[in-house]
């Protein structure tokens, strides 16, 4: 039965990674080339690059987060351990998503103090 509960895991993890990334990816470029002064050419590598990393770290934790995995012997088992799976990585996805908000929170706050000072 793990078999089966690592199949639903992994195609609910990969869908929802991707449909968040796809969204940090078309939504976060706003802020990217806010911090980069308009460099559109920048800012979509930097976006590109932070898709990938993005995908490379929540996929592989996914696989490495199975290795948690008890032996399930009933179907009870099963949804209960898909579902608390799926809950962390839901959780992971929205804590680095907030420390990525402050990082760019900070690195603004940062750009307008150093343009009030030159003032």
């Amino acid at each position: 039965m793990n078999s089966v509960a690592y199949i639903i895991y992994l195609l609910l993890t990969y869908f929802i990674t991707v449909h968040v990334g796809l969204r940090f990816y078309r939504n976060g470029r706003i802020y990217i080339l806010g911090l980069l002064d308009g460099n559109e050419e920048l800012t979509d590598f930097i976006n590109k690059l932070l898709l990938v990393g993005y995908y490379l770290l929540n996929l592989g934790y996914a696989a490495l987060m199975i290795n948690l995995w008890q032996n399930i012997t009933s179907w009870l088992q099963l949804f209960e351990s898909v579902f608390i799976m799926t809950g962390r990585i839901m959780l992971t996805l929205a804590l680095i998503h907030f420390f990525n908000m402050l990082v760019i929170y900070l690195i603004r706050k940062r750009q307008q103090i150093s343009l009030h000072s030159k003032k």
